[in-house]
């Protein structure tokens, strides 16, 4: 799940620095007159909003560790890394991808994949999955990440939310011209005003709001398929049913606040609008309809 947390904040900030920059340096911004140049904002919007979600893309296995503090297992030292790194070589044999990083991190139980590339990517498991889970167990979570990779989520995730991104953009100036314009009637334009900026930092936030909707669809419906992946690459469903059983078994507080906030636990409500994980049981109940 820290993966997408730090996918969706790092294309965020880039995506806000880089409007900010290039809307001072009066890029992106109308000028004089009552004409709107859709061709140049539409170019400029594209660049914003594809800027930060390949930036974050690109940088997302360095951030991955970073944020993490994950132990990159170059020599196996035990027998539970030499296992997870053959299980993930297996895996990823059968996905025909090449073989990712294998990582393990302190934290409570947790797994993620990230990278650009499929046959340079990173799988990598907490302390806490390892010591809560047996192996079959984990090993489908391990198929699920691997099935991320061979899917290659992070791409079309990168792509959704670069369109996505490029929409608010565009819509916000869109209108932010018109309220100008509407506020401004009487009077001469000589380039945009208070209106302009106010309502373009207004829209942003609306619209982006909206756009995370689409996005934390989108990524619901990939962690199905990654569960139906790593059942296909297991040969069978019941390993990651019975792991998905094991989380939602927690106590409360045992999985990392990043799990909680997105939603992986059991929610509802308009929260779960913005959910980037479907709840356990409608994930548990997909995989008895695979069977």
């Amino acid at each position: 799940m820290k993966r997408i947390v730090l996918f969706i904040a790092t294309n965020l900030a880039v995506m806000v620095v880089l409007s900010i920059v290039l809307s001072l340096l009066g890029i992106g911004r109308p000028g004089s007159g009552s004409t709107l140049q859709l061709g140049s904002l539409l170019a400029f919007s594209l660049v914003v909003g594809f800027t930060g979600a390949i930036f974050s893309l690109l940088i997302s296995k360095p951030m991955a560790k970073w944020s993490t503090g994950a132990r990159v297992i170059a020599n196996p030292s035990n027998s539970t890394e030499l296992w997870l790194v053959n299980t993930v070589k297996a895996l990823s044999e059968r996905a025909g991808i090449g073989m990712p990083e294998v990582a393990v991190y302190e934290g409570e139980a947790n797994a993620f994949a990230t990278g650009a590339f499929k046959n340079s990517a990173l799988v990598a498991v907490s302390t806490g999955l390892l010591e809560s889970m047996n192996r079959d167990e984990v090993e489908a979570v391990l198929g699920h990440e691997v099935a991320h990779i061979a899917n290659g989520d992070m791409v079309t995730m990168t792509l959704i939310q670069g369109v996505t991104n490029t929409f608010v953009v565009f819509l916000a100036r869109i209108v932010g011209f018109f309220v100008d314009s509407m506020l401004n009637k009487n009077e001469e334009r000589r380039g945009p005003g208070i209106g302009y900026m106010i309502t373009v930092f207004v829209c942003e936030i609306v619209f982006g709001l909206l756009a995370s909707l689409i996005v934390a669809w989108f990524s619901r419906q990939r962690e199905f398929r990654a569960d139906a992946g790593s059942a296909k690459l297991l040969g069978s469903a019941v390993p990651m049913q019975h792991a998905l059983a094991r989380l939602n078994g927690m106590e409360p507080g045992a999985l990392p606040q990043s799990f909680a906030a997105s939603g992986i636990t059991n929610g509802g409500g308009w929260g779960a609008l913005f959910s980037t994980h479907p709840p356990f049981e409608q994930r548990i109940a997909a995989l008895r309809a695979v069977q």
